[in-house]
């Protein structure tokens, strides 16, 4: 089972306003909401692939119980846990000619819930995957996935953390199995900027002496870059293609790793699903399907 863990997720408003006047009233030509949060979006692209997983995490609200229905609504397992108090945050996404968004903060999640996230977790079994990602709440931030991870390696799972900041260096620690920066958040961790795969290799390597065993550097349209913990490193150009949406192609590109990898044990192939997984979902509109990810692959 491969089991994805959104701490701080949320419902996303998206508003299509033609011509966006800042101070004005504006009129939007359409709208969708949608779950959002990375975990839930790996969750989501899994389910497009065709494989099985069960979202967890932390909601809270009316918006929170909006985010299970629509979820359980495409057949996607979930497992949350309830906050007692607050409501699950709301982004709105305004698409014109630039793109506008506005993410709520959300509610702060307190140490029983985090215990109770833990006894959730501890069905995690040798050959599953646990995939942590994205923000995470206040009070216990900066040191949240360090303490699941430890939680979770005791079970013999494999973890793939997703992170930035503070929250992905303190749990590089508990060395979980994968870790995916894009080049802008490798960059902010050590104070420097990436303009090359050659720059993300060596600023990769530094994370694997931390503690990461393995490390996937998302480049935009420069592609990725693989650093496996037996020394092999693998580079690729992304599709060429259309860019048509940059939501949630990170985390499609985490959703075509494990996937590929959960059926293969293959770190390569694992890979080169991931670049397919991650462009396809960047050459449309939402979250592409397991016949597009097919034919990226097949070009790689």
């Amino acid at each position: 089972m491969i089991y994805t863990v959104t701490l701080n997720p949320a419902l996303d408003y998206i508003i299509n306003v033609p011509e966006y006047v800042s101070g004005a009233v504006n009129r939007c030509a359409s709208e969708k909401i949608l779950p959002g949060g990375k975990g839930i979006n790996v969750s989501v692209m899994l389910n497009n692939m065709g494989v099985e997983s069960k979202a967890l995490g932390f909601c809270a609200g009316f918006s929170g119980g909006e985010i299970r229905k629509l979820l359980e609504e495409e057949h996607i397992s979930t497992d949350f846990v309830e906050l007692r108090e607050g409501f699950t945050r709301i982004n709105v996404k305004i698409k014109s000619d630039a793109e506008t968004e506005i993410n709520g903060e959300g509610p702060c999640a307190l140490e029983e819930d985090y215990e109770r996230l833990v006894k959730k977790l501890d069905a995690a079994r040798e050959g599953d995957v646990v995939v942590l990602a994205g923000s995470t709440p206040p009070p216990f931030a900066d040191d949240a996935y360090r303490d699941i991870l430890n939680a979770v390696n005791k079970r013999g799972a494999l973890t793939v953390l997703d992170a930035s900041g503070a929250s992905l260096k303190n749990a590089l620690a508990e060395r979980p199995f994968l870790v995916k920066p894009n080049h802008h958040e490798l960059a902010s961790l050590f104070g420097t900027d990436i303009a090359s795969r050659a720059d993300a290799v060596r600023y990769a390597l530094m994370l694997q002496e931390y503690g990461a065993r393995n490390v996937l550097v998302s480049m935009a349209e420069k592609g990725a870059t693989l650093i496996c913990e037996d020394g092999r490193v693998y580079g690729s150009d992304a599709p060429k293609g259309k860019a048509r949406n940059s939501t949630g192609a990170g985390d499609s590109m985490v959703a075509g790793f494990v996937a590929a990898y959960a059926a293969t044990g293959d770190l390569y192939k694992a890979f080169k699903t991931g670049i397919a997984a991650g462009s396809a979902s960047a050459f449309c509109d939402g979250f592409a399907s397991a016949s597009d990810v097919k034919k990226l692959y097949d070009l790689l």
